[in-house]
């Protein structure tokens, strides 16, 4: 059977989502911002955060449930510790701020917090680690997102996929990269599945909306995710709640919208931590010391079944390299949506 997936390479697929939010009068800045995180994302595989994320991020616009215009402002700095109103601008454009911020502040007094409130989806969180590990930091990244996700033992949503993540700076060995969603899978997932017509999903990856564990993809649609690991997905979500939301004074848990809601803004809340990793060792010497470790990692004997051990982010460095050669594959139902935007706004696809 064909791939029904239509592979655009990398540089058409940024100046294409460009000039879709410059059509909404987004600034060339942020618009190139913009794509280019989906962009990276898709890159890396993250498919649940790329390029299908476009459609939903202009309708939040065109809605006026984002205020594309809004920069945010610091509301306090005090120590290392900076809090950030978004003022419901555009979720990469307050990331990018926050990012830098925690990038001074480190650089100045060892490690930084910068929460900021009323933000919106700010796409992998990983593009934000990895500015900061860029900078010869540690990075680690929270948000809270739409309630689609059930305590243990429930069955109505009053958590988000509410992602952890990590970055520290590469060696020889490809960076360490952890960037996870904390239920099995990201929400995106689920929709990218419905979008294109799949009618099945894996097993544990959501529930149907009674709390049962369904492989149907409808079900899941209008159901639930699945927390990562029980009751310790649960943990890890109500975490991140904390250090984003209840720390930042931001909207928590039913109090949010979402990227697919429209008439409310989403209001999420993020957490950007920076470790400047000078403080404790020259950062040539933590090189080496991470390249020894996943080293040590990798050359565990593999398992039956398997032909090697990986650490996070092998296979989305190994996308990555594998789809800037040959482009990324975007799904039907997803180019569609990109497509029917391009004709609404007067943009015209690439040509593949």
């Amino acid at each position: 059977m064909p791939d029904p997936n239509i592979l655009v390479p990398a540089g058409e697929l940024t100046a294409f989502a460009a000039r879709l939010l410059d059509a909404l009068g987004v600034s060339q800045a942020k618009s190139q911002l913009v794509a280019e995180s989906l962009v990276a994302a898709s890159l890396r595989g993250v498919d649940s955060h790329g390029l299908q994320l476009l459609p939903y991020y202009i309708e939040q616009i065109e809605f006026g449930d984002l205020d594309a215009k809004a920069d945010g402002h610091v509301i306090s700095e005090s120590g290392s510790c900076l809090h950030y109103d978004g003022q419901n601008g555009i979720g990469q454009v307050i990331a990018t701020t926050c990012c830098a911020h925690a990038v001074r502040i480190a650089a100045a007094s060892g490690m930084a917090m910068v929460v900021a409130r009323e933000s919106n989806h700010f796409g992998a969180a990983a593009f934000w680690a990895q500015k900061m590990s860029a900078a010869g930091q540690i990075g680690i990244v929270m948000c809270n997102a739409s309630p689609l996700v059930p305590p243990w033992q429930g069955k109505e949503g009053r958590v988000g996929t509410n992602p952890i993540c990590m970055a520290v700076p590469g060696g020889e060995e490809k960076p360490w990269l952890l960037d996870m969603a904390t239920t099995t899978v990201a929400a995106g997932r689920v929709f990218k599945a419905k979008l294109n017509g799949q009618p099945q999903i894996p097993a544990n990856w959501a529930m149907d909306s009674e709390g049962v564990p369904t492989t149907d993809t409808e079900a899941a649609f209008k159901g639930l995710l699945m927390p990562l690991g029980g009751y310790k997905g649960s943990g890890l979500a109500m975490m991140a709640e904390i250090l984003c939301a209840i720390l930042g004074g931001g909207a928590m848990s039913i109090e949010l919208g979402g990227i697919r809601i429209r008439g409310k803004p989403m209001r999420a809340s993020q957490m950007f931590v920076a470790i400047d990793i000078a403080r404790f060792l020259p950062l040539d010497e933590f090189r080496a010391r991470m390249d020894r470790l996943i080293r040590i990692i990798k050359t565990t004997p593999p398992a039956k079944g398997y032909s090697e051990v990986l650490v996070a982010g092998d296979p989305e460095w190994r996308m990555e390299e594998e789809r800037r050669k040959s482009g990324i594959p975007i799904g039907p139902g997803t180019w569609k949506a990109l497509c029917d935007a391009g004709a609404r706004l007067g943009v015209a696809a690439p040509g593949v």
